[in-house]
């Protein structure tokens, strides 16, 4: 083991590397206090893909949060915090831990940057067994995986059969299923881009073979944007 770095990835680790990766083809949304529109464009996109009640009050994060105005840097360990939920001092871990094992990288501008090829490696052959997701007890959430409406219906689950992201605020009733880090229903109300990497991240998590596949090749054609 190495005694200067921890290497071994975490899941709020895929959760921030994805968030690195919204910001740079969304950045308009990082300076933004609504939802931007993403540039990239999945088939089908909905314009509906919020699946929540619209209550700005729910989509604060538990514990104090520093305003994101305050901050110019979007890539900032303060505002990574602020729009990802997760403490400073974890953005902090995270970024070494994946500069360490290859995952990030710094910039000549001192901007972090995700090694997409790196992680679209590790997402389609190795997500579904190091961060393995099961489907629990019916619950209200937010629904994840590719029957979620932010993919404007491509794929339809039968009823109540729909994974979710447990949140009382959600608007679909299904399955429950752990997001990769608890912040993560969230974090996605101010970011599109990101819910859609998350949701399908999940599909592969899931291992369902039809809506695995799907996801990967949706995945790999918006990692090149």
């Amino acid at each position: 083991m190495d005694i200067h770095h921890d290497r071994t990835v975490k899941s709020q680790d895929i959760f921030l590397l994805l968030k690195l990766i919204s910001l740079e083809q969304n950045p308009r949304a990082a300076n933004d206090s609504v939802s931007a529109a993403p540039t990239i464009s999945p088939p089908s996109l909905s314009e509906r893909w919020q699946d929540w009640d619209k209550d700005e009050a729910s989509d604060l994060f538990e514990g104090p949060v520093e305003p994101q105005a305050s901050e110019p840097d979007p890539y900032s360990v303060r505002a990574l915090a602020n729009a990802t939920g997760v403490s400073k001092s974890e953005v902090s871990n995270i970024l070494s831990r994946c500069y360490a094992n290859g995952l990030a990288k710094l910039q000549r501008n001192g901007t972090p940057s995700t090694n997409r090829k790196g992680l679209e490696e590790f997402l389609v052959y190795g997500i579904k067994y190091v961060f393995p997701a099961k489907t629990l007890a019916l619950t209200r959430g937010i629904a994840t995986g590719l029957t979620a409406p932010v993919f404007g219906g491509e794929l339809r689950a039968p009823s109540d059969q729909t994974p979710v992201w447990a949140d009382p605020k959600g608007a679909t009733s299904g399955p429950a299923v752990e997001p990769l880090y608890k912040t993560v229903p969230l974090a996605v109300r101010k970011d599109q881009t990101l819910y859609i990497f998350l949701a399908l991240v999940d599909s592969i998590r899931l291992g369902l073979p039809r809506e695995k596949n799907l996801a990967v090749h949706k995945l790999q054609e918006l990692l090149k944007n």
